[in-house]
């Protein structure tokens, strides 16, 4: 995982980023790889920590970036 060592947030923010991780989740085909898991993860801590604060938002981004990211 990158490097989010120093990231903080409050709880009603880390309550937003498990409602996107886990909606980014379910909207995904199963069974679902721990890779995407952690990318979707990554994905929302960067956006988090750049301000977004809507859980729909977060989410959708997080799909958007795993849609675009290269095949493993």
């Amino acid at each position: 995982m990158k490097d989010f060592s120093h990231a903080s947030f409050p709880p009603d923010t880390i309550r937003l980023m498990q409602s996107a991780l886990d909606g980014a989740v379910a909207a995904l085909p199963h069974p679902v790889s721990s890779a995407h898991v952690q990318s979707i993860a990554e994905s929302i801590l960067r956006t988090a920590k750049e301000g977004e604060r809507n859980a729909k938002a977060l989410e959708r981004m997080a799909l958007l970036e795993l849609q675009l990211s290269p095949r493993e």
